[in-house]
Protein backbone atom coordinates (compact mmCIF):
# COMPACT_ATOMS: atom_id res chain seq x y z
CA UNK A 1 0.00 0.00 0.00
CA UNK A 2 1.35 3.43 -0.95
CA UNK A 3 2.03 6.54 1.31
CA UNK A 4 -1.40 8.35 1.72
CA UNK A 5 0.34 11.42 0.25
CA UNK A 6 2.01 9.42 -2.42
CA UNK A 7 -1.79 9.30 -3.19
CA UNK A 8 -2.79 12.55 -3.14
CA UNK A 9 -0.02 13.48 -5.34
CA UNK A 10 -1.54 10.92 -7.95
CA UNK A 11 -5.02 11.90 -7.15
CA UNK A 12 -4.27 15.44 -7.52
CA UNK A 13 -1.88 15.42 -11.01
CA UNK A 14 -3.70 11.76 -12.54
CA UNK A 15 -7.40 11.33 -11.10
CA UNK A 16 -8.86 14.30 -12.93
CA UNK A 17 -7.40 13.05 -16.03
CA UNK A 18 -8.64 9.78 -16.48
CA UNK A 19 -12.18 10.69 -15.11
CA UNK A 20 -12.25 12.94 -17.50
CA UNK A 21 -12.12 10.83 -20.68
CA UNK A 22 -14.50 8.05 -18.83
CA UNK A 23 -17.19 10.51 -18.52
CA UNK A 24 -16.74 11.06 -22.02
CA UNK A 25 -16.86 7.82 -23.46
CA UNK A 26 -20.12 7.34 -20.81
CA UNK A 27 -21.76 10.69 -22.99
CA UNK A 28 -19.97 9.14 -26.19
CA UNK A 29 -20.52 5.85 -26.33
CA UNK A 30 -24.55 6.42 -26.63
CA UNK A 31 -27.05 8.78 -27.70
CA UNK A 32 -28.35 11.25 -24.85
CA UNK A 33 -28.69 10.17 -21.51
CA UNK A 34 -32.09 9.21 -20.40
CA UNK A 35 -34.47 11.85 -18.75
CA UNK A 36 -36.29 9.42 -16.88
CA UNK A 37 -35.05 8.40 -12.90
CA UNK A 38 -33.90 5.41 -11.84
CA UNK A 39 -36.42 4.03 -9.00
CA UNK A 40 -33.71 3.73 -6.39
CA UNK A 41 -32.42 7.35 -4.69
CA UNK A 42 -29.71 8.44 -5.41
CA UNK A 43 -27.57 8.37 -2.17
CA UNK A 44 -26.52 12.21 -1.86
CA UNK A 45 -26.21 12.03 2.12
CA UNK A 46 -23.38 9.24 1.82
CA UNK A 47 -21.76 11.89 -0.23
CA UNK A 48 -22.34 14.61 2.23
CA UNK A 49 -21.50 12.54 5.03
CA UNK A 50 -17.96 11.18 2.84
CA UNK A 51 -17.40 15.29 1.97
CA UNK A 52 -16.12 16.25 5.70
CA UNK A 53 -14.17 12.26 6.51
CA UNK A 54 -10.55 12.09 6.56
CA UNK A 55 -9.16 11.80 3.55
CA UNK A 56 -8.28 8.02 3.89
CA UNK A 57 -11.71 7.75 4.21
CA UNK A 58 -12.52 9.68 1.29
CA UNK A 59 -10.02 7.91 -1.12
CA UNK A 60 -11.87 4.44 0.36
CA UNK A 61 -14.81 5.68 -1.15
CA UNK A 62 -13.77 6.57 -4.35
CA UNK A 63 -12.16 3.32 -4.74
CA UNK A 64 -15.61 1.41 -3.27
CA UNK A 65 -17.91 3.73 -5.72
CA UNK A 66 -15.74 2.49 -9.01
CA UNK A 67 -15.33 -0.72 -7.75
CA UNK A 68 -19.10 -0.96 -7.45
CA UNK A 69 -19.49 0.62 -10.66
CA UNK A 70 -17.13 -2.16 -12.69
CA UNK A 71 -19.08 -4.97 -11.14
CA UNK A 72 -22.49 -3.23 -12.48
CA UNK A 73 -21.44 -3.43 -15.67
CA UNK A 74 -20.48 -6.77 -15.10
CA UNK A 75 -24.07 -8.42 -15.80
CA UNK A 76 -25.94 -8.99 -18.67
CA UNK A 77 -25.18 -6.67 -21.58
CA UNK A 78 -26.55 -8.37 -25.06
CA UNK A 79 -29.51 -5.75 -25.46
CA UNK A 80 -26.77 -2.95 -25.08
CA UNK A 81 -26.57 -0.67 -28.01
CA UNK A 82 -23.71 1.93 -27.35
CA UNK A 83 -20.63 1.56 -29.19
CA UNK A 84 -18.87 -1.20 -28.11
CA UNK A 85 -15.61 0.27 -28.75
CA UNK A 86 -15.91 3.19 -26.52
CA UNK A 87 -17.61 0.91 -23.80
CA UNK A 88 -14.77 -1.14 -23.78
CA UNK A 89 -12.69 1.95 -23.70
CA UNK A 90 -14.56 3.52 -20.91
CA UNK A 91 -14.38 -0.05 -18.78
CA UNK A 92 -10.69 -0.03 -19.03
CA UNK A 93 -10.01 3.19 -17.82
CA UNK A 94 -12.30 2.91 -14.67
CA UNK A 95 -10.41 -0.27 -13.83
CA UNK A 96 -6.93 1.46 -14.45
CA UNK A 97 -8.33 4.35 -12.03
CA UNK A 98 -9.87 1.10 -9.59
CA UNK A 99 -6.42 -0.18 -9.42
CA UNK A 100 -4.35 3.18 -9.24
CA UNK A 101 -7.00 4.02 -5.73
CA UNK A 102 -6.68 0.37 -4.98
CA UNK A 103 -2.97 0.62 -3.76
CA UNK A 104 -4.03 3.21 -1.99
CA UNK A 105 -6.11 1.32 0.30
CA UNK A 106 -5.40 -1.04 2.88
CA UNK A 107 -7.25 -4.22 2.10
CA UNK A 108 -8.16 -4.12 6.11
CA UNK A 109 -10.51 -0.95 5.65
CA UNK A 110 -14.32 -2.14 5.08
CA UNK A 111 -16.38 -0.62 2.32
CA UNK A 112 -19.03 1.44 3.32
CA UNK A 113 -22.07 -0.75 4.33
CA UNK A 114 -24.48 1.38 3.10
CA UNK A 115 -22.70 2.20 -0.60
CA UNK A 116 -22.63 -1.92 -0.84
CA UNK A 117 -26.34 -1.97 -0.39
CA UNK A 118 -27.25 1.27 -2.34
CA UNK A 119 -25.61 -0.51 -5.99
CA UNK A 120 -27.30 -3.93 -4.94
CA UNK A 121 -30.72 -2.32 -4.98
CA UNK A 122 -29.41 -0.31 -7.83
CA UNK A 123 -28.67 -3.71 -9.65
CA UNK A 124 -31.91 -5.37 -8.43
CA UNK A 125 -34.41 -2.78 -9.38
CA UNK A 126 -32.95 -1.88 -12.15
CA UNK A 127 -31.35 -4.20 -13.82
CA UNK A 128 -32.54 -7.43 -12.79
CA UNK A 129 -36.35 -5.80 -12.62
CA UNK A 130 -36.20 -4.33 -15.96
CA UNK A 131 -34.65 -7.59 -17.41
CA UNK A 132 -31.19 -6.21 -18.52
CA UNK A 133 -33.32 -4.41 -21.16
CA UNK A 134 -31.80 -1.50 -23.09
CA UNK A 135 -33.95 1.19 -21.05
CA UNK A 136 -32.23 -0.65 -18.09
CA UNK A 137 -28.67 0.26 -19.32
CA UNK A 138 -29.24 3.66 -20.20
CA UNK A 139 -30.55 4.02 -16.42
CA UNK A 140 -27.59 2.47 -15.38
CA UNK A 141 -25.30 4.90 -17.43
CA UNK A 142 -27.01 8.03 -16.12
CA UNK A 143 -26.55 7.09 -12.71
CA UNK A 144 -23.21 6.32 -13.38
CA UNK A 145 -22.75 9.34 -14.75
CA UNK A 146 -23.69 11.02 -11.22
CA UNK A 147 -21.44 9.32 -9.22
CA UNK A 148 -18.45 9.83 -11.56
CA UNK A 149 -19.00 13.48 -11.62
CA UNK A 150 -19.68 13.72 -7.86
CA UNK A 151 -16.79 11.53 -7.14
CA UNK A 152 -14.78 14.43 -9.22
CA UNK A 153 -15.97 16.74 -6.95
CA UNK A 154 -14.93 14.71 -4.16
CA UNK A 155 -11.37 14.26 -5.20
CA UNK A 156 -10.98 18.24 -6.47
CA UNK A 157 -11.72 18.73 -2.63
CA UNK A 158 -9.13 16.32 -1.05
CA UNK A 159 -6.52 18.73 -2.06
Amino acid sequence: MQSVCHCCDWIRHHYGHLSSEYLSLLDQMGGDITKQDAPVFFPTSLYRHIDDAEVEDQVRFLKETIYQITKLFDGNMKSVTWDKKKLDDFLNILERQLENLKSCVSPAMKPEKRLKRYFKKLNKNVLRKMNYSAQAWELIRKETKRHLQRLDILAAQMY
